[in-house]
């Protein structure tokens, strides 16, 4: 009876972080880029009990018994499917038409030190910087360009053009260019070393092959559209039903503990009796 309550137990560890996993996809299905977060299981220890030497009772399984000890989280994979795209008109609202590729922002630690954060979400906005205008995220971190330097503008920008390789160009009131940068852009080939910030950001460790800054000629391979947002690429229909079959999951070895407690009182009850 312990050894099912724990296999029990273990495994509705396993399911309530795949709920809380599909509980974060689904309250972010509206937030603009993000990449929904997918539950992988692997079974626990199992112990293989075999049986007597005298055992000589016909069989079609395998000699023994094997006890498993319930399930366990194995990974939580990021998914880095295109979200759809949804035209907004803003000038400064930027969307990758390609998977895999990512903005290139300024983030730093609680020790002030500043690294590079990776980010899909284009709604970028201008804030004032003494007489410049920078370039930053919707929580305010500054977008880098092709040089990893925070972008800043003239004060005088009032019209804004992006090409489909990530060139900004910026015009005054008379139509003349003002200034003219290229937005960094990185392709990151193991996405799942990545590691969450808060507001949709993320950074990578450092590692060799890990990312791929499309510069120079490289820019060529940029996929880019003004004017439009890149959605969330959660699928409410089949986190819902995750959803559904998570509980119902939990719900049953929740039941196989209650269950087997009430046979463990039936046990001493036989004994004391």
């Amino acid at each position: 009876m312990l050894r099912s309550m724990h296999t029990a137990a273990n495994t509705m560890n396993a399911l309530q972080q795949r709920l809380d996993t599909l509980s974060h996809n689904i309250a972010n299905s509206n937030t603009t880029g993000f990449k929904r977060r997918e539950a992988s299981f692997a079974e626990l220890l199992t112990q293989q009990v075999d049986r007597l030497p005298d055992d000589e009772a016909p069989r079609q399984t395998p000699a023994g018994v094997r006890y498993g000890n319930g399930a366990g989280l194995a990974s939580t994979m990021l998914v880095t499917a295109q979200g759809p795209l949804t035209e907004t008109g803003r000038a400064l609202d930027f969307a990758f038409t390609a998977a895999n590729q990512w903005f290139r922002v300024r983030v730093t630690d609680g020790n002030g030190v500043a690294t590079i954060g990776y980010t899909r979400a284009g709604n970028f906005s201008l804030t004032p910087i003494g007489d410049r205008l920078a370039l930053v995220t919707s929580d305010g971190r500054p977008v880098l360009d092709e040089t990893n330097a925070p972008i800043e503008l003239s004060a005088h920008a009032t019209g804004f053009q992006l090409s489909p390789t990530g060139t900004l160009t910026a015009t005054d009131a008379n139509g003349a260019v003002v200034a003219r940068v290229n937005l960094g852009v990185t392709v990151i080939r193991r996405p799942q070393l990545l590691e969450a910030l808060e507001d949709n950001v993320f950074t990578l460790p450092t590692a060799p092959g890990t990312t791929q800054e499309l510069n120079g000629n490289l820019r060529s391979q940029i996929a880019m559209k003004q004017g439009a947002l890149e959605q969330s690429n959660v699928d409410l229909g089949e986190e819902l039903i995750g959803l559904m079959a998570t509980t119902r999951a939990y719900q049953l070895n929740a039941r196989a503990i209650s269950i087997s407690e009430q046979m463990l009182g039936l046990i001493n009850n036989l004994r004391s009796s």
